[in-house]
């Protein structure tokens, strides 16, 4: 690993992958002591290293993601993990054979991403984790219900583990899961029917031979109320398959009309991408803005408010955020987010990302330092001639047309 030394020559390194090459050593302390106080990430996983996770890792304060699962690592995470990465946005170690989680670790309210190789019962204090993988180990006991306190999980996956016991009630508590599996354990009992269960395929529950349910998920009946799942099933197929066949339709149409629009795209092929690679928190958000401050708001619509927001590595972004008082606020967070999120034309604002959970929805934008377009065509202070007018009206209705295509 002596190359390595070499590396703490690149004062401004952001960014060190050595992941799947067969190191098989201890990582030095040297190098990670020595290596650029600007590196962000850091992933060495599956490279056969042994050893404990080095203190020294916990200096490096401006470190947003670490990855060094599929190695060797032993003993405890460090306690000042949870004190001195405050940036932490994702840590995955699973498959090595880490004994214990200090608890100065859940002090990193902002984390996103969690990979571990136990179960922590205290993991319900993180109500921003949105993707949680346990997968892949040997895990015994039962799900915590604590898990239910997770609101903003998207994934969560604890496949072929040795977990045993029902599936808690308390997971049709987190409306925002999307992707869950469970496959391959010794759960038994009634699965749930509640919350976005409804929206799981028998995939999330395969290898679980004592589990019971509804015959779509390709397990047993339960005894009791066979007759009334039965009907339901029935019922449920009425529905469900006229509006599949519609679905397909649809979809079909879609992609036909994607086809249309290719050679279009392609003339936007050379634009400069804004990042998307970030994930952002509620509080990250809230200190962004300074507490979403009369002083920062750009403007206001029926839908919510934007505000100007300095994240803390200087970066300036705009952030909507969207009024959940009103009911259509919903419908247009979700739509805005599958429309904006593929966009790319010079005349259009880049959304960079979003923050969602039960009681918060916002965009991130790209931030447009000159302000509205209004200022410009109504202010008296400024004078546009008519060349100038001109482009406008030919940029506004290239963007137009580009959106409806």
């Amino acid at each position: 690993l002596s190359f390595l030394s070499s590396l703490s020559n690149c004062k401004c390194l952001t960014f060190i992958d050595l992941s799947n090459n067969p190191l098989d050593s201890v990582l030095p302390k040297t190098f990670v002591g020595n290596v650029s106080h600007s590196l962000e990430f850091f992933v060495m996983s599956y490279c056969n290293i042994s050893g404990g996770i080095l203190e020294e890792i916990t200096n490096l304060t401006k470190l947003t993601t670490i990855i060094l699962g599929g190695n060797k690592l032993n003993g405890s995470i460090s306690i000042t993990l949870g004190s001195n990465l405050a940036s932490l946005r994702k840590l995955s170690l699973d498959s090595n054979e880490l004994t214990s989680i200090p608890l100065t670790f859940w002090n990193l309210k902002d984390i996103l991403y969690l990979n571990f190789s136990v179960i922590p019962i205290e993991i319900g204090g993180l109500p921003n984790l949105e993707y949680l993988f346990l997968g892949y180990n040997r895990l015994q006991g039962s799900i915590p219900d604590s898990f239910g306190d997770l609101i903003s999980l998207k994934s969560l996956n604890l496949s072929k583990n040795n977990l045993s016991g029902a599936i808690p009630a308390s997971l049709e508590k987190l409306l925002y899961l999307k992707d869950l599996n469970l496959s391959f354990n010794k759960l038994e009992g009634e699965i749930p029917r509640g919350g976005s269960f409804g929206n799981f395929s028998a995939e999330s529950f395969e290898g679980n031979e004592l589990l019971c349910g509804s015959p779509n998920l390709q397990v047993q009946p339960c005894k009791t109320g066979i007759h009334h799942t039965s009907s339901k099933n029935s019922l449920l197929l009425g529905i469900v398959l006229p509006l599949s066949t519609t679905f397909m339709i649809v979809v079909i149409l879609l992609i036909l009309r994607y086809r249309q629009r290719g050679k279009r795209l392609s003339n936007d092929a050379n634009m400069p991408i804004v990042a998307t690679w970030r994930m952002f928190s509620y509080l990250e958000l809230c200190r962004a803005t300074y507490k979403f401050s009369e002083n920062n708001l750009i403007s206001k619509g029926g839908f919510g408010s934007v505000y100007k927001a300095r994240l803390g590595d200087g970066m300036e972004v705009a952030v909507k955020v969207f009024n959940l008082q009103c009911r259509r606020a919903f419908k247009s967070f979700d739509i805005e987010c599958e429309m904006m999120k593929s966009i790319r034309h010079q005349n259009l604002i880049k959304v960079i990302s979003s923050c969602s959970n039960e009681e918060f929805k916002a965009l991130v934008l790209e931030y447009m330092p000159h302000g509205s377009l209004e200022k410009y065509l109504y202010s008296s202070n400024c004078i546009l001639d008519i060349f100038q007018r001109l482009n406008i009206m030919i940029d506004v209705a290239s963007a137009l047309e580009y959106l409806h295509f």
